[in-house]
């Protein structure tokens, strides 16, 4: 026999919704990934900034911008052309929530 236990209640991503910050939380989430994911195939590749935004074909600052774990305004095409200049492909795909 489970005893319920009256002080647990809904888990975090139920309590994210109800404030009505999950979306903006998850996108934060991904782009910290993302953008952990891409410093570490530089770092391995010894790539510099400088470098991989040539490969790319675009300004040190969109770079950086990519970069920034905060800034959730990424394009797929910006991921895109990121993940080809490092050797990678992008993978995206929905999952059930």
């Amino acid at each position: 026999m489970t005893k319920h236990n009256p002080h647990i209640g809904s888990d975090f991503d139920e309590f994210l919704a109800e404030e009505g910050m999950l979306e903006a939380s998850s996108a934060v989430a991904i782009k910290r990934v993302i953008a952990w994911q891409i410093a570490q195939a530089m770092k391995a590749r010894g790539m510099t900034k400088k470098a991989l935004a040539e490969r790319m074909h675009t300004s040190r600052s969109l770079l950086d911008r990519l970069l920034d774990e905060d800034d959730t305004g990424l394009t797929v095409e910006t991921l895109s052309r990121a993940a080809q200049a490092l050797g990678y492909r992008v993978k995206i795909e929905l999952a059930a929530a």
